[in-house]
């Protein structure tokens, strides 16, 4: 599927690995909306690529709903969607307070937000955006209309000490890609996942310099953190290779997480 005047939506396209897809994406002639929270940013993504900010809680019917009706007055109908928003803590199932000593459980809401987030919020634009897709008509020979591409983690299969909220919705969205593909493969629309590995996101940067450096020569081959441009360059071969669906992809160097 050809990316050239083609209507796109990336979430978390503000900064990492969305940023730089959106980014990508954007220089190969797609029409790019740019979905996240932080307007200050995502705006100047935007102006910076041409493309459309919509402030969109991934969480919330109506606040898609709107940033959908924007993006679709300006652009058309999507026809790819790249679900990059997402979010991370640590904590334990179960652990003892080291100030206090008090045995403290897991916090529900805290995993209930990650999931929410991580999972739902990225169901709900796989199904709002494919509910638009499935009126489309088919633009390649075999009838493709659409691509989904989400952004799950190898924590969904190598989570380590205290990433158990995470790695649970990572692990959902891992588990979802094949049903959601086969959903919709009549229909001529894929879904594939990226489980990236050590990236060099914000998050990671904000890491003291030595821990950044002990992190990327934990990498197999090659031994340093991976750049969201690798990310961005994985999705655009997705985009473009029409015989990837349903699949899950490790892109890692390799690396299998230790438990902590």
């Amino acid at each position: 599927m050809q990316l050239s005047e083609m209507a796109v939506i990336v979430t978390g396209a503000a900064s990492g690995l969305g940023e730089a897809t959106a980014r990508r994406l954007a220089g190969e002639g797609a029409r790019v909306a740019i979905f996240d929270m932080n307007a200050e940013r995502g705006k100047a993504v935007a102006a910076a690529i041409g493309g459309l900010y919509c402030q969109a809680d991934v969480t919330e019917e109506a606040s898609v709903d709107e940033a959908l009706a924007k993006t679709r007055a300006a652009h058309g109908q999507e026809r790819v969607l790249v679900n990059c928003a997402g979010i991370t803590m640590g904590q334990k199932t179960a652990a003892r307070n080291r100030k206090t000593g008090a045995i403290e459980a897991h916090p529900l809401a805290a995993f209930s937000q990650i999931v929410a987030v991580n999972l739902i919020g990225t169901f709900h634009m796989i199904a709002k955006c494919a509910a638009g897709m499935l009126a489309l008509d088919p633009v390649t020979p075999d009838g493709g209309r659409g691509v989904i591409v989400n952004t799950a983690s190898i924590a969904a299969n190598d989570g380590q000490i205290g990433q158990v909220a995470y790695a649970a919705s990572k692990g959902g969205v891992v588990s979802l890609t094949l049903p959601v593909a086969r959903d919709l493969a009549r229909d001529g629309i894929r879904c594939v996942t990226i489980l990236p590995g050590l990236f060099a996101t914000p998050m990671v940067e904000a890491l003291p310099e030595d821990v950044r450096k002990a992190l990327g020569e934990s990498v197999p081959f090659p031994s340093r953190l991976g750049t969201p441009q690798e990310y961005a360059s994985l999705v655009a071969h997705i985009i473009d290779n029409d015989m990837l669906n349903g699949e899950t992809i490790r892109l890692d160097g390799a690396l299998r997480m230790a438990p902590r």
